[in-house]
């Protein structure tokens, strides 16, 4: 498994931007925009392996995992 299987990565619809938005809650604040979806999906993922070199090679420790607490469920009990 991949150390970046370990976090959230989250693709949506932004209203405001008129386009598709892509963050890693707790390891990325920013992240990427683009007008299709699974574009911005595979450069998440790039930015999230690259977020991750990046403290290992600073020698930070990782932040907390966000992957197995099932936001989805969590989501649909908000809507």
């Amino acid at each position: 498994m991949k150390e970046s299987a370990r976090y959230v990565k989250i693709v949506e619809w932004s209203e405001e931007d008129q386009c598709f938005v892509g963050s890693c809650p707790g390891l990325l604040y920013g992240g990427c925009h683009g007008d299709r979806e699974l574009e911005v999906f595979e450069q998440l993922c790039v930015a999230v392996d690259e977020a991750i070199e990046l403290y290992q090679r600073d020698g930070k420790p990782l932040p907390p995992s966000t992957s197995g607490r099932d936001y989805a469920t969590k989501m649909l009990s908000v809507a």
